[in-house]
């Protein structure tokens, strides 16, 4: 394995640990506030920290099987697995939003029919005060560290922890609001439950939506294939750049194209151009940038 993607991969794994122990205290803290001090939206979270925990574990697992180089099967590496973890955790997050939602709209009801809800108690709003400033932090660090080392599974990791930040403001209002006002008021905690799982939908949806993309091979953005035409270009005896493909295969990117030469130039001279635009692509966006360029006389 080369040795830039050796540490790159460890220093992945290390913030996606450090989320890990983060979650695991939050799980435990949140199920303990949320049973003893009655807290439906306390426990919904826990559920949310419980679904942080696990897809942590899909990080790391998709991060070992992208960092593989190219093999027989996989000409192009395994950077998509890495693609895939995304679009996991995407999905993940629809489900633990479904199951809030469901949880939350069952209380409601039950209320609005006559059933007693019993307001939940300070243990739980502290929970939710401890967790919005646990995630939150967790949130800045992982994103930070997600552009450093252009990981899209720790951009999707850290929208999951801002995720949870979000659930755990509406949860600390709800839970506030409903210890404040009284078992009147109850129905606070479990509809606080219900706004959080809109918030989980949200993001869900937008890191299915651009993971999804990738792995249907949609092109690069216009502006990426703007400056690609514009480096291929900028090179004197290139007269024309046509027939330009673009596709993300993980963190890199994929670039094919047709350039007209002069076809009174050597093969040695075509080459050494190519080898000269390869090189100032790669510098642009990446050594592991896979780069072919197909080159056709131009008379």
């Amino acid at each position: 394995m080369d040795n830039t993607i050796e540490i790159r991969q460890k220093e992945i794994v290390k913030v996606t640990l450090i989320g890990t122990i983060i979650n695991a205290i939050l799980i435990i803290l949140k199920f303990t506030a949320g049973i003893i001090g009655n807290s439906a939206a306390m426990v919904a979270d826990g559920v949310h920290s419980l679904s942080d925990f696990l897809t942590d574990f899909v990080v790391i697992v998709m991060l070992k099987i992208s960092s593989k180089p190219s093999d027989e099967d996989h000409d192009f590496g395994h950077g998509k697995y890495e693609t895939l973890a995304t679009t996991i955790i995407g999905l993940l997050l629809i489900l633990v939003g479904g199951g809030i939602l469901f949880s939350g709209a069952t209380k409601i009801y039950g209320f609005i029919n006559g059933e007693d809800l019993v307001s939940p108690g300070w243990l739980a709003f502290g929970a939710a005060i401890a967790s919005i400033l646990l995630k939150e932090g967790i949130f800045q660090y992982t994103i930070v560290k997600s552009d450093t080392l252009k990981s899209e599974a720790l951009v999707a990791n850290a929208w999951h922890h801002r995720s949870d930040a979000l659930s755990s403001i509406g949860t600390a209002i709800g839970i506030g609001a409903a210890c404040l006002l009284g078992d009147k008021w109850a129905i606070l905690d479990p509809l606080a439950a219900v706004i959080v799982s809109f918030f989980i939908f949200k993001v869900a949806i937008q890191l299915i939506r651009s993971s999804v993309s990738q792995l249907l091979e949609s092109s690069l953005p216009k502006e990426i294939e703007d400056q690609i035409e514009t480096i291929v270009n900028s090179y004197p005896g290139v007269t024309e750049m046509h027939d330009l493909c673009t596709r993300q295969v993980g963190v890199n990117y994929a670039i094919t194209m047709h350039v007209r030469m002069d076809g009174n130039i050597t093969l040695y001279e075509s080459h050494k151009k190519v080898d000269l635009i390869e090189n100032d692509l790669k510098e642009k966006f990446g050594h592991q940038t896979i780069i072919s360029i197909h080159v056709e006389p131009w008379e």
